[in-house]
């Protein structure tokens, strides 16, 4: 295991407890991968940004060792999070900097990693998942392939914010079939009890495995594999937070016992056959950084102000979440007939957490079982490549309900 940072932790200590772990680490200065400081804000999790982060796309080269080794060649790039947070002292669970550690220095920290796979780490970005933007996951999503020509699998770490988006964009845009593991945690990689070293650790065993070829990205916590479409996190602190509702999990780790009991729809597709449409090496990065899709929500009385203002904004779509099967109150109705009007694209899901929204109609598509954010992406990157109603409405009925 030949990680591109250079740790300071691994070329001390071969093994670590986590106490010495969390000692050691604690005396790391943060990584400045940002143009600007992150201002540390009590009980958040996410550092705020005054200017534009620098975003890192140079794949690191195998190493020669990493070329004729029999072990498979992982790259883990890393994107900040509350896995690469600095928690003011060992027990501040949600003080804590976001986006502080280098990735190379946690991988390096990692107990037993060199019998898994020949590591290397590109550090992408250091910042909450919040924090990026789409042009920042186009840049990341092409990465991801350029590291798959080389690599035998990726693994991403985020932050949980916005994890269930991120997985999804690149579910939606890799193109290679090979494993694309996203973790991340829920407890700084300083505190006591971390649940960081352990994610990390499990995601490169995941990857270096290989088990998960063809699934697209698949998100892995807690020792437990969820498919990126569909994932969501369901609680603001517990280890636990990531449900697929109603579905449920892909699988688990329990130390070396990988089980996987079911399989998202391309994986039963002949490798190279279920490349998603949405290749971004076909369209620029100001076309999809300048799509806007937003979300409005429906509620007892809501008024239409939502849905008139984001398309004064410029929303080429809307996504509603509604109450029930997707109803959405008479004030929002009107305003959306009026942007029908004015070509804006609808796609109907429900507030519920749960539940498939069918049916349809002029102007306005069915969300099936899709959150209110994972449609958004889907719309997004659809409208980021055409502007045909029947071929979005096609794409949601494809990769939006992929059924077996």
């Amino acid at each position: 295991m030949k990680p591109n940072t250079k740790s300071n932790l691994h070329k001390h200590f071969a093994i670590w407890s986590t106490a010495a772990l969390t000692a050691l680490t604690l005396s790391i200065s943060p990584v400045a991968s940002t143009a600007s400081a992150a201002i540390v804000v009590q009980g958040t999790t996410s550092p705020v940004q005054s200017t534009a982060p620098v975003r890192n796309t140079t794949i690191p080269p195998l190493t020669e060792a990493a070329k004729t080794s029999e072990l498979p060649n992982v790259l883990v790039i890393g994107t900040g999070g509350t896995i690469a947070g600095q928690s003011t002292d060992e027990t501040s669970f949600t003080n804590y900097r976001a986006g502080s550690l280098a990735i190379g220095d946690m991988v390096g920290a990692l107990p037993n990693v060199n019998k898994l796979a020949e590591v290397n780490t590109l550090q992408f970005g250091n910042s909450g998942s919040s924090a990026y933007t789409m042009a920042d996951l186009y840049d990341l999503s092409l990465s991801v392939d350029t590291a798959l020509e080389t690599y035998d699998s990726v693994v991403v770490t985020t932050g949980t914010d916005t994890m269930e988006e991120i997985a999804y964009f690149l579910d939606l845009t890799v193109q290679s079939d090979k494993p694309v593991i996203i973790t991340g945690s829920m407890r700084p990689w300083t505190v006591i009890g971390s649940d960081a070293q352990a994610n990390l650790f499990n995601a490169i065993k995941l990857a270096a495995s290989k088990r998960t070829t063809s699934f697209g990205t698949v998100l892995m916590l807690n020792d437990t594999l969820h498919s990126a479409r569909g994932v969501t996190k369901a609680n603001d602190y517990r280890t636990d937070t990531f449900e697929t509702p109603v579905l449920g999990a892909l699988g688990y780790i329990d130390g070396d016992n990988i089980r996987i009991y079911r399989a998202p729809a391309r994986a039963m597709k002949p490798e190279g056959t279920a490349k998603p449409v949405f290749d971004l090496s076909k369209i620029s990065k100001g076309k999809l950084a300048n799509t806007k899709v937003e979300i409005a929500i429906s509620y007892q009385q809501a008024g239409g102000g939502a849905i008139s203002g984001f398309v004064e904004d410029g929303a080429k779509g809307i996504v509603t979440s509604g109450t029930g099967a997707g109803g959405i109150s008479s004030a929002m109705s009107a305003e959306r007939r009026e942007a029908i009007e004015d070509g804006v694209i609808f796609v109907t899901t429900t507030r519920t957490g749960s539940g498939s929204v069918y049916g349809g109609g002029e102007g306005i598509i069915s969300g099936d079982n899709l959150s209110a954010q994972q449609a958004r992406i889907l719309l997004l990157l659809s409208l980021s490549f055409t502007d045909d109603f029947d071929t979005i409405k096609t794409w949601f009925e494809t990769y939006g309900k992929p059924e077996v």
